[in-house]
């Protein structure tokens, strides 16, 4: 435990050893390309903070094509910075490409925060259409067909000669004289010793 500790206590002083010297190098060279006073310090915290956007949209798995963009662009400028402190550039008397660069860093860095910290993610559904279908009520079963009923067949209808349905008419007069009721289709058919059809097609005349 105390090993692990102790290797994790020389990174973190070798990293702040590390973050000290490169914000001091870019101050250094703020000011060399004619920025004094709060805006020397405010180059170098520009820079750590694109770095910082940088890796933490690597760290999220979105949009790695940008971050690693942005991420070498702040590297770049650090590493220039320090490179340019080591004796390579004239601080006392610095080129003009150089505080041209100095000076359009922070509209730069601005626009590669901006973009690293606002631009939306669009792999993941959004929490609230989740729970919008989580919420929406399940639709009720549908209820079984009903089997359909078949109707009864028809039987065409049965041609009925005058003459038929005139007796049918006398014993449908005799049979109501003698009972008092009228008569019914299986009476009448037995009657006449004609089919079911004819009966109920001679019935439908009386």
């Amino acid at each position: 435990m105390r090993a692990h500790l102790a290797r994790v206590d020389a990174v973190l002083v070798q990293a702040l050893i590390a973050a000290a010297l490169s914000f001091a190098h870019l101050h250094d060279v703020a000011v060399a390309a004619g920025q004094d006073g709060w805006k020397a310090w405010a180059y170098p915290v520009s820079v750590d903070l694109l770095l910082v956007a940088a890796w933490r949209r690597l760290r999220s798995g979105h949009g790695k094509a940008a971050a690693w963009c942005w991420f070498v662009i702040a590297l770049i400028a650090s590493l220039g910075a320090n490179v340019a402190t080591a004796g390579l550039l004239d601080l006392r008397n610095v080129a003009a490409w150089l505080r041209i660069l100095v000076a359009g860093w922070p509209a730069v860095a601005f626009l590669g925060g901006t973009l690293l910290a606002h631009t939306a993610s669009t792999t993941d559904p959004e929490p609230a259409a989740i729970e919008d279908q989580e919420d929406e009520p399940e639709a009720a079963p549908e209820p079984p067909a009903q089997p359909a009923i078949e109707a009864p067949p028809q039987h065409p209808p049965v041609p009925v000669p005058s003459a038929l349905v005139h007796h049918a008419r006398k014993v449908a007069a005799e049979h109501h004289a003698r009972t008092g009721t009228p008569i019914d289709t299986p009476t009448l058919r037995a009657r006449l010793g004609v089919p079911v059809p004819m009966a109920e097609a001679i019935a439908a005349h009386l």
